[in-house]
């Protein structure tokens, strides 16, 4: 998989050299590429931002470094997938996560100040998946702490990527039995510390009852934390 990622910061995009996604691109499982977005702006001071039409707080993005960036990187796609992390796109799911897990790459567009002048996903719509996500209600400075959070979901479900590629099987949120439900709380060694002890189920090597404590357990840990699941 080919993982694009255009910033401005990207010295921000750092921590994909580390843990998981590090040792994924160390064994090259996963191609990552950071692009400055400043180095397709032209003028002596590299401006990538101007003021908003129709007046308005803060700065927006101009369009042409943006569409100089994007010209260059997406020839290099199959089927190209260009992500850019807003607060106003559509919720970022873990059944989100599976699809494009299953893509042969992506490109992540990190916007900053009041955001990508909106000429730049019409324009690309016509050559690629132009999708606006957002990682949650609020708001951040920048799309590349959630781009850093998508690029991490996705790449942990990569085969060969985690030790055991069973271990997605019983996330939150994965498919299958236990679907929409929170992973329930999860204990190791030592079997009692500071007087709190493993539950007996736990210990006990039957793998019905735990099966089903554990069931029961995610159950009840979503219905006190997202009753709306």
């Amino acid at each position: 998989m080919r993982l694009d990622i255009i910033s401005i910061f990207p010295d921000y995009l750092a921590p994909l050299e580390l843990s998981l996604v590090g040792r994924a691109r160390a064994r090259q499982l996963i191609d990552v590429r950071v692009h400055d977005l400043r180095d397709y702006a032209h003028d002596r001071h590299r401006t990538v931002d101007d003021v908003p039409y129709g007046g308005g707080p803060g700065m927006v993005m101009r369009p042409e470094p943006w569409g100089e960036a994007l010209d260059s990187i997406l020839p290099d796609h199959q089927a190209p997938l260009v992500i850019i992390p807003t607060p106003s796109g559509r919720p970022f799911t873990q059944h989100l996560a599976q699809q494009w897990s299953l893509r042969p790459g992506m490109v992540f567009a990190c916007g900053r100040y009041e955001g990508i002048d909106a000429r730049v996903a019409q324009e690309y719509a016509g050559r690629a998946e132009v999708l606006p996500v957002s990682l949650g209600d609020y708001v951040l400075a920048g799309g590349e702490v959630a781009a850093l959070a998508m690029i991490e979901a996705v790449v942990r479900l990569l085969p060969g990527v985690l030790g055991n590629d069973e271990s997605v099987q019983d996330d939150s949120f994965a498919p299958g039995a236990m679907e929409s439900l929170l992973e329930g709380p999860v204990y190791t060694r030592p079997p009692e510390w500071r007087g709190h002890a493993v539950p007996d189920v736990l210990l006990s090597g039957d793998h019905g009852r735990i099966a089903t404590w554990r069931r029961d357990q995610a159950i009840e840990r979503t219905r006190v934390m997202r009753p709306e699941l």
